[in-house]
């Protein structure tokens, strides 16, 4: 329900030409005008792969192989480029970083033609938890926004064992299928016209042919103050080409709107987060201009019952860690000490 009226309301402020103002006694520091066009670093270098549960995962590593690691998860519509910048930082720290492509990203393909393409939280929460046993990593530490975050979250409170810490842009995600159900008001409906369009076999058309230029207009109307450039938007697109893309989006937002079933396999799952599951890693949340009322924190806080702190990022909009990753990076290494 919270995700629904952050991005809405980012919308609707889009749309008015004026930004979402962030409300807290306690803001990060961080730059209030808009942030710098590009990043520092373009490339992660060669891309590896693994087989993980239903998965061969494409995914970039920096770092020690003997540091403590760190896994960064991408949300939609982006990729692993959203953490171009951060990852040097947290190399410079001494961690090991794994950031993946999600199942319908990049080189990340279903090991079979006849593994139903889901898209629900836990399918893709599963994914990472796979990887994490691929490649023999005991326990991380977590970061992510959009679907990442949401995923990291889904760990966090559902394996424990296997989350040191967490870093979580906009709180907690965790999507409830029965509130989702209940309208919202007219103006916030506006922001998720995209999830409608989705409901439809023309929005599957129209996101198939156009998914370029779809996706750019959610990078501006989420970010409305970030500048960044064609070539900087062209090198995540390219991961939108994914043959399961489409289908893994699509599936994605009408499972959330209970208009797709999920996996009966993965029931078990969905019922322990129908019930909010609290989550007891220390934990660091941010807020930005994308969160709008919800900015400051307080809708979620009940949601985290280890040592925490929130940290607002004003100026800053949806895609945290490429536009603020100083100050991601820095949340990553702050909430490993906690």
């Amino acid at each position: 329900m919270l995700s629904r009226r952050r991005f809405a309301q980012a919308v609707a402020a889009a749309a008015a030409g004026a930004t979402v103002a962030g409300c807290s006694a306690q803001p990060a520091a961080a730059p209030a005008a808009a942030p710098a066009t590009t990043g520092r670093n373009t490339s992660f270098g060669p891309i590896k792969q693994i087989d993980a549960g239903e998965l061969s995962i494409g995914y970039a590593e920096a770092g020690p192989a003997d540091g403590p690691v760190v896994m960064l998860l991408h949300g939609w519509p982006y990729d692993i480029h959203s953490y171009v910048d951060v990852t040097p930082r947290l190399v410079a720290a001494g961690y090991r970083v794994i950031v993946p492509f999600l199942r319908g990203y990049g080189p990340t393909r279903f090991l079979s033609k006849d593994t139903f393409r889901n898209g629900q939280q836990s399918a893709i929460a599963a994914d990472i938890v796979a990887l994490l046993d691929a490649l023999k990593i005991d326990k991380a530490v977590f970061g992510g926004f959009d679907w990442g975050a949401r995923t990291a979250v889904i760990i966090a409170a559902l394996w424990p064992e296997r989350c040191k810490a967490l870093v979580s842009v906009s709180g907690y995600l965790v999507t409830n299928r029965e509130t989702n159900k209940q309208p919202l008001s007219p103006t916030a409906e506006l922001g998720w016209w995209y999830q409608y369009y989705f409901a439809t076999e023309r929005g599957v058309l129209g996101y198939t042919k156009n998914r370029h230029d779809f996706n750019k207009l959610i990078w501006k109307i989420a970010s409305p103050k970030w500048t960044f450039d064609d070539a900087t938007y062209d090198r995540s697109a390219a991961c939108f080409d994914n043959p399961d893309h489409v289908a893994i989006v699509i599936h994605n937002y009408r499972w959330r709107l209970s208009l797709a079933e999920g996996d009966p396999k993965l029931d078990a799952l969905e019922q322990k987060l129908a019930q909010g599951p609290v989550v007891s890693v220390p934990t660091i949340t941010i807020g930005s201009d994308f969160d709008g009322p919800n900015t400051d924190g307080k809708a979620y806080r009940s949601k985290f019952s280890g040592k925490y702190e929130h940290r607002i990022l004003n100026g800053i909009g949806h895609n945290v860690p490429q536009e603020a990753p100083e100050e991601f990076a820095k949340a990553v290494i702050d909430v490993d000490r906690f």
